[in-house]
């Protein structure tokens, strides 16, 4: 199945953006790229926002964020309402995330994985389906709670 892919980097992203993007348009996906092209310093929340803001309106179907460590864009992605952001370390991970947390977004950190790997983890990840049985579907419905909770939380405190 081709997908529209959301590709979003941040300065220490850059250097693994180009293979990610490669990665992608030979898995036949159409990318979506949401900048930077520079190793202009950059503040990873706007790029995860932007990013993740295309699979929020239905422009992309996934998201794939690339940085040094993943860490920060992973933070910034589960910020964002819709959005359940795995990180890409790892092969198993990377399918079990969607298969089980229907996750539509991804974090990979430049700096802690080579080509290889990056490339095995995108794979992964994009053949990859919800199992979409009554216990995952139970699960996710609850982290869509959580979400909502907090955000309840904080309009009561304004």
């Amino acid at each position: 199945m081709n997908m529209r892919i959301a590709l979003g980097n941040d300065h220490a992203g850059l250097g693994m953006k180009e293979h990610v993007r490669a990665v992608l348009e030979r898995l036949g996906h159409e990318v979506i790229d949401c900048g930077p092209n520079d190793d202009g310093p950059v503040d990873f929340p706007d790029i995860t926002r932007a990013t993740c803001e295309r699979v929020r309106t239905g422009e992309a179907d996934r998201a794939v964020l690339v940085c040094g460590t993943g860490a920060g864009a992973l933070m910034a992605a589960n910020k964002i309402p819709g959005i359940r952001c795995g990180l890409g370390h790892d092969v198993y991970s990377a399918h079990q995330s969607v298969e089980h947390d229907d996750a539509n977004a991804i974090a990979m950190g430049a700096w802690l994985i080579g080509p290889a790997t990056a490339g095995e983890v995108l794979e992964a990840f994009l053949k990859a389906r919800f199992d979409n049985d009554a216990d995952t579907v139970r699960r996710v419905h609850k982290l869509r709670e959580l979400e909502l909770d907090g955000a309840r939380e904080l309009m009561a405190e304004l």
